[in-house]
């Protein structure tokens, strides 16, 4: 992909949309994103960022630009909105790219599911090491973040507000500056006390526009969102269950590694302990690890007899996100 800039207008040329993209950046944030693109490349690093702020006032459409910039193969596939699928983005993206976590810990209403997706994002830290991602997660405030995130893991804290009823304002705390926030702040969930005030003077800008692509790809991006929200406010995970699946899953993936057996040897192998699991079910946990096989089905219609089922077996690929 081919990027220009002409002061702070930056123009992408998407190669698989066949389309520039062209958004306005803040000329001190963008020096920050061109640092962190250098460690990412250069200087074998990762980089965290949380960028946090009320409903509405724009935190995503930030992330999607600051993301777009750092990697411009950046697309909808790694933007993701639950913790799983977050686990499986971190788990297939490629060295240096971006995956965003967008709304994080929006509509878990339970301790124990904001519980748990800390706990996955602390389990995936070390992937993110090894691969030099580029993370952001989006929030509704930067204190449900795990005090080892936020204190340790974190390279900075980008506070999206509104200024005059206007959108479009943003303010970075440091590494030092986040810290003390977090540490002063997180009882009260507040940003500043009585007593005390941690202030910044790096503010800037920006503006909405869609980092991703056209507004088609934006329709995509909404309902992708809309139906994620709605389905972690009805089936909220507990921190229990991620954790189980999680360990599952590895169990499963690393079975099939390194014994060499097939998804339907897995399934029967279950099946014997009176674990239920079907191929196709195996076929997802473990492609997720970015493993591939080819599936044999057996359909098997009433009144005929073995024989004549083997001759309809079909090839499907097992190849999900």
């Amino acid at each position: 992909m081919k990027m220009t800039s002409n002061s702070n207008v930056i123009t992408i040329y998407d190669e698989k949309q066949k389309t520039n993209i062209k958004y306005f950046i803040d000329e001190r944030l963008k020096n920050r994103l061109d640092g962190i693109r250098e460690d990412l490349k250069k200087r074998d690093k990762d980089s965290f960022i949380a960028v946090d702020g009320n409903e509405g006032s724009g935190k995503s459409t930030l992330a999607l630009q600051m993301g777009k910039y750092v990697d411009p193969t950046l697309d909808l596939s790694r933007i993701v909105f639950d913790a799983e699928t977050f686990r499986a983005a971190i788990l297939k993206a490629k060295k240096g790219q971006c995956v965003i976590f967008d709304e994080a810990f929006t509509g878990l209403s339970s301790r124990a599911s904001l519980s748990g997706v800390n706990k996955t994002l602390i389990s995936l830290m070390m992937q993110i090491r090894q691969k030099n991602l580029f993370v952001i997660m989006v929030l509704p405030t930067f204190f449900l973040l795990d005090k080892y995130v936020a204190l340790f893991r974190s390279r900075a804290l980008i506070h999206v507000y509104e200024c005059k009823k206007k959108r479009g304002y943003f303010k970075v705390y440091n590494q030092k500056k986040k810290k003390l926030l977090y540490l002063l702040g997180k009882a009260t969930y507040s940003y500043s006390g009585a007593k005390w005030s941690i202030k910044t003077r790096f503010k800037g800008r920006f503006y909405g526009v869609f980092a991703l692509g056209d507004e088609e790809m934006e329709k995509k991006y909404r309902a992708k969102k809309l139906k994620a929200l709605e389905i972690t406010e009805k089936e909220p995970m507990s921190a229990g269950q991620i954790k189980y699946r999680e360990q599952r899953d590895i169990i499963l993936y690393a079975l099939r590694k390194t014994t060499k057996m097939t998804y339907e040897q897995i399934s029967n192998l279950l099946g014997d302990y009176d674990f239920e699991m079907s191929i196709a079910q195996v076929g997802q946990v473990c492609s997720k690890f970015g493993d591939k096989e080819k599936l044999i089905k057996s359909f098997i219609n009433k009144g005929v007899d073995e024989k004549e089922a083997g001759k309809k077996k079909v090839i499907e690929e097992v190849d999900k996100e």
